[in-house]
Parts: C-alpha cells; sequence; structure tokens
C-alpha cells in the first residue's frame, strides 16, 4: 500500500466510529476507515442494536416531553457516587447532541428507527420516562451495499428478526412457536436479504458512509500513531499485505477500536477474577488503548465494562458467549461461594453487582456465582437445552440440592437453607427476601409474573460469573471528544469515542441501549469537533 492522505483516518467500523465516518464526510472531509477484522461493525452488528437517545425526534412527534434537563436529571441521578465531577460536562454534551445524531443518521443514511415500548429501567430516578428514549432501527436489505454485503460481521443471534419483535414476542421461551407465526415475514426478509437488529445499523451506517465517499480498508490492523513535533497525531501507521504503511490525517484521527476484552494482560489487570464468557469480536484487544497510552493519553474507567449474562456458543470455529437474559425465571435464584442469595435477580444493573469488588484484593466480592433452578427451568428454556451443549462443565445436575452443592463446592448446608427460604417465602405469599416480586418493566424481554419454588428434580446449577460484552475504559476526553493528557491538555490530532474512550456511562447503565446510544453519539461529536476546527 502506498501512503497515502486523508482529511480523516478512523480506526473502527462499528456504530461509533461509522457515525464519526460519516459526520465528517457528509460535511465534505475525505475520510478512511480502517478495520482490523476482514469484517465491518465490530460488536454493534453482533448486537440487537437498540439504542437510547433522549429527547429524539420520534418521541416528540409521538407527543412524548422531553428534553435535555430532564436527561441530564436522569444521568446524574443514576451516576455512582463521585462521577459527576468528572463526567458532567460530558453528560451536557450528550444530551444536547443525542438528538441531532439521529436526525442527522436518518438524513445521511437510509436507516430509519421506530421507538420501542421499553421505559427507562431506574424508574424512581428524577428525569426518568416510561417511554420515548429507546428506539430500534427497521430492516434493511444488505443488497444496498453491494459487495461490501458480504463483509459485515455476523451475529450469534438471529438478526432475521427485529429488535422490537425480540422484546415483543416470547421467541425466548417459544422459538419455534414464534417463528412459524412470524413465518412470511421472515421468509420475505430472507428472500429479499433484509436483516434487523445490529446488521440493518450497520449497513445503513455503512451505506451512508460509502454514498458520502468514504473509503473502507478491511483487514487492515492499526499499529501505532504519528506525531509531528509539536505532539499533534497526524496519521496513523496500519499493517499491511505488503509490510507497514503510513496513512496521513490531515485534520484528525479518531479512535473507535472497541474494547480491550480479549487482551488476556489487559483483561487479568483489571478485570481479575472469574470471567464466564465473553462476546465481542475477538479484533477488540485494546489496540486503540495502547496507541494513545503511546502519545501520551491520560487513561481512565479502566475497570468498567459492559457486563451481562450469557451463554455458551461458537464463533468461526471458537468458544464465544452470546449475550442473553435468562436469569429472571420465576424459580432460579443467584448464589455465591457462600451458598447464599446476594441479590435481587431481577435487578437492572445485575452486571455491576457481580463485578462488585473486595477493595483490598480488587477481586469479584461474589464468585463463584451460580445460578440455581429445577427441571422447569430447563423445560421452559429450549435455546438454553441447546446451547448448554457447547459447554459440559457450565451446567450441572443432581437428584438433590445437597448434592448440587457438593458438586459446584459450596457449603450444602446453606445451599440447601438458602433454597429452603426462597421456597417458604413463595409458600407465605409474600415478596422475597430480596424484595423480588418480578422483572421489572424495561428489562429487554417479557417478565414472567410471580415466583415459583425450586423443588422438582433435577435440580440445576449454571455458572453464572461475570461475562463481558465490552470494557469501557480508556483516553480520557474533553466534552469534545478531544483526547486529553494527564495534565488537562489536549493531544491535538486525536479524538476517541464508542467503548474505547474512558466511557461516561460506565458498568451502571441507564437504559437497555446505554451503550449503543452514546456511543453513537460520541461519535457524531468527534465528527462534528473536527469538521468545526478546521
Amino acid at each position: 500500500m502506498e501512503d497515502t492522505a486523508s482529511d480523516v483516518i478512523v480506526v473502527g467500523s462499528g456504530a461509533a466510529g461509522l457515525t464519526a465516518a460519516l459526520a465528517a464526510a457528509a460535511n465534505g472531509l475525505r475520510v478512511t476507515i480502517v478495520e482490523k477484522a476482514d469484517t465491518i461493525g465490530g460488536t454493534s452488528a453482533m448486537s440487537g442494536a437498540g439504542i437510547w437517545v433522549p429527547g429524539n425526534h420520534h418521541a416528540a412527534a409521538s407527543g412524548i416531553d422531553d428534553g435535555p434537563a430532564d436527561a441530564l436529571a436522569y444521568l446524574r441521578a443514576a451516576a455512582p457516587e463521585g462521577w459527576r465531577e468528572t463526567e458532567d460536562r460530558l453528560w451536557q454534551s450528550f444530551v444536547e447532541y443525542a438528538p441531532d445524531m439521529l436526525r442527522f443518521v436518518e438524513a445521511h443514511s437510509p436507516l430509519h428507527f421506530d421507538l420501542t415500548d421499553e421505559a427507562d429501567p431506574l424508574r424512581d430516578l428524577p428525569g426518568w420516562k416510561s417511554r420515548g428514549r429507546m428506539l430500534s432501527p427497521l430492516p434493511l436489505s444488505l443488497r444496498i451495499l453491494g459487495s461490501f454485503g458480504r463483509r459485515l460481521r455476523r451475529s450469534t443471534q438471529p438478526h432475521l428478526f427485529t429488535y422490537h419483535e425480540m422484546i415483543g414476542t416470547d421467541v425466548y421461551h417459544h422459538p419455534v412457536r414464534t417463528s412459524i407465526v412470524l413465518g412470511p415475514r421472515l421468509a420475505w426478509r430472507w428472500l429479499t436479504g433484509r436483516r434487523g437488529q445490529g446488521t440493518a445499523l450497520i449497513a445503513g451506517l455503512l451505506k451512508g458512509c460509502l454514498d458520502s465517499g468514504c473509503t473502507i480498508l478491511p483487514s487492515t490492523p492499526a499499529a501505532g500513531l504519528e506525531t509531528d513535533k509539536e505532539g499533534r497525531v497526524t496519521g496513523v501507521v496500519v499493517e499491511t499485505g505488503d509490510g507497514k504503511a503510513t496513512l496521513t490525517a490531515r485534520r484528525g484521527v479518531v479512535l473507535a477500536s472497541g474494547g480491550f476484552e480479549w487482551d488476556p494482560d489487559l483483561l487479568a489487570e483489571y478485570f481479575p477474577g472469574p470471567i464466564d464468557f465473553i462476546a465481542s469480536p475477538r479484533t477488540n484487544s485494546g489496540d486503540g488503548h495502547r496507541m494513545a497510552m503511546a502519545v501520551g493519553a491520560a487513561m481512565a474507567h479502566m475497570d468498567q465494562a459492559n457486563i451481562n449474562s450469557a451463554i455458551p456458543a461458537t464463533y468461526d470455529g471458537q468458544p464465544h458467549g452470546m449475550a442473553l437474559f435468562y436469569h429472571v425465571e420465576p424459580n432460579a435464584i443467584l448464589v455465591d461461594g457462600t451458598g447464599r442469595r446476594f441479590v435481587n435477580e431481577a435487578v437492572f444493573n445485575l452486571g455491576e453487582v457481580l463485578d462488585k469488588r473486595d477493595a483490598a484484593t480488587g477481586l469479584p466480592v461474589h464468585r463463584p456465582v451460580w445460578l440455581i433452578s429445577d427441571a422447569r427451568f430447563l423445560r421452559r428454556a429450549p435455546i438454553i437445552r441447546w446451547y448448554a451443549r457447547r459447554d459440559d462443565a457450565w451446567k450441572v445436575h443432581a437428584d438433590t440440592v445437597a448434592e448440587l452443592a457438593a458438586r459446584i463446592g459450596v457449603p450444602a448446608d446453606a445451599l440447601v437453607d438458602t433454597v429452603r427460604r426462597f421456597n417458604q417465602a413463595i409458600a407465605s405469599g409474600q415478596r422475597d427476601a430480596f424484595g423480588r416480586l418480578k422483572a421489572p418493566a424495561g428489562h429487554g424481554r417479557r417478565s414472567r409474573d410471580g415466583l415459583e419454588a425450586i423443588e422438582r428434580a433435577p435440580f440445576v446449577a449454571i455458572s453464572f460469573n461475570r461475562s463481558i460484552l465490552a470494557t469501557k475504559g480508556g483516553p480520557r476526553t474533553d466534552a469534545r471528544a478531544r483526547v486529553l493528557r494527564p495534565d488537562g491538555s489536549v493531544i491535538e490530532g486525536l479524538y476517541c469515542c464508542g467503548v474505547a474512550m474512558a466511557n461516561p456511562i460506565g458498568t451502571r447503565a441507564v437504559g437497555a441501549g446505554t451503550t449503543l446510544g452514546p456511543n453513537m453519539a460520541w461519535g457524531y461529536i468527534a465528527g462534528r469537533t473536527i469538521c468545526e476546527s478546521g
């Protein structure tokens, strides 16, 4: 590859990076997108593509009163202690520009978003809305991309379904029945190449980028940043089949390279202790983080991540995780290594609880974690039965609760007592000891009202430690997405967005689409800032 020059180079092709590229290219800048993988879309392409965008125009058209003040109040109330002093200016920027981002994306790409019926999950907080902030794209045909249609990263989940269909039907419990009911619609999508969820999101963004003149370079890992004598970032060193080459960026470089969860050293440093699955592409190995550190960037929030429940899957012939909510069944509880419960299983930010750290060791307080249930759990969950075959150690059976405890290495008397107390609460008709009655609204799928006793052999235990969809720490940025040094000064020419940045909304999510919506907004902010800096 010969050395080439662009106005903007974007490292990474997920939703954040493509939105940044589109924002710059649609305003007349020459943009090159470099992607490490031979496929396009990163974790975003694999996702359900629910996006959280407060104050959006679709909500306004539906008569929903929402604005920056309400959204900012909600973010402030939801944030962990101490975050406001470092993140408030970024939150203000997000709530200001997120609605503009959505309008811009729909105006400059074939994407169209529809509201879902999901409420904000943290319903007791100021600024909460019962509807209007969660959206997802309508299906798009991959044929609009020409040869690039074959380049889109595939998902572990069936993107013939839309996000709206996934949350509006009981496909989790009745996949065959749901597929039959939706059969004609799904068949038409198959024949016409139309897909929903993350596939639609990336297809639409990529089409917008291509139509705006962006150059896309897959299979082109970024290896480092070029700087001038003043420390301004002027380009990216990339690896090609012919060796290394330097791509010059006249106006700026945007790091949107995803998380570092597939780097074993970084993962061990910032997330010590048991991890069940990683559900992102293996190319998310911290390249952007190392590049930013090499030019003096301040790093922050490296212990934050999108932590979810997941099940064993296979991806590109290798073990992988697939994100799935399955722990709010009426007869399922979570216990840790003591054999005792420690949480309301239906709490929205369960990942934060699973990741609670011991101040002295940095290890998770609750480890190992097991989901405990009985024979009815597996009968209700054909998807679990299907995927469990991929990992024999993930699921354990026993004829008694005491025997189950022995097999998973927790105190038998404690586990037997825990199950007994849970069953007694149900028999008495009372809310259980952790306040659980049903899964909360806006949890991302249908809840099952009420609780049921754990009493029918065989009893089952499923490993339920942390699973990571994406880390959310990285270079510290200002409210304009510019990367900062430890002294607060700006590294000129360097921008960051998505989960590659020190994400201003960390492990504690504020909605089902907390990751994608803000990531796209920060991509848009980065692209706008570059255009305005000329």
